[in-house]
């Protein structure tokens, strides 16, 4: 993998597609609350196969690197891994979807803060990559739902019914909006 600058962008265009993808990122957020809180608490340890993770791991990966990714690109550097919020690990599902509502929202509002200069940027992602901050938007909403389509497919085999994410489920069928 090449650690070469990436081309520069203007701030304004920075600007911009924070703004596109702050509000993505809102809705993936409302859905990734949704499968996180379908994880019954009893049968969080739920895990596939030996070389997965539980529900119960992957659900705290989803909840605190989404947090971390949007606070280290606010810093402007990243650390991997980055323990800050282990100990701050909720013990039940109801305490996590609060945990990530609190600490999403917060994050978020200050990536809203940053300044077009800041987001525009280069940020060097572990030695992996060198692009501007915000475009690590994007890395973390795919990361995000990457993870979120596994923890759906633990849902069933767990007892649980699967939300709706892109369209209905069989658990959350999609339902027509009436017509005016």
């Amino acid at each position: 993998m090449s650690t070469a600058p990436s081309p520069g962008i203007t701030p304004e265009f920075a600007a911009a597609y924070r703004e596109i993808m702050c509000e993505g990122l809102q809705n993936e957020f409302a859905t990734t609350k949704k499968v996180l809180a379908a994880i019954p608490d009893g049968k969080r340890d739920y895990c596939p196969d030996p070389k997965a993770r539980t529900a119960w791991d992957l659900a705290w990966h989803i909840a605190s690197e989404d947090v971390l990714f949007l606070e280290q690109i606010t810093e402007g550097k990243f650390k991997l891994p980055d323990p800050r919020y282990d100990h701050e690990r909720p013990s039940t599902v109801a305490d996590l979807v609060a945990w990530y509502d609190k600490h999403f929202q917060r994050a978020l509002k200050r990536v809203r803060a940053m300044t077009p200069a800041q987001l525009a940027t280069p940020i060097n992602f572990v030695g992996m990559f060198n692009f501007p901050g915000v475009f690590y938007l994007g890395f973390m909403n795919n990361h995000s739902i990457h993870h979120r389509g596994q923890l759906a497919t633990y849902l069933r085999p767990m007892g649980s019914k699967v939300p709706s994410i892109y369209g209905g489920s069989a658990d959350e069928p999609f339902e027509m909006p009436a017509t005016a």
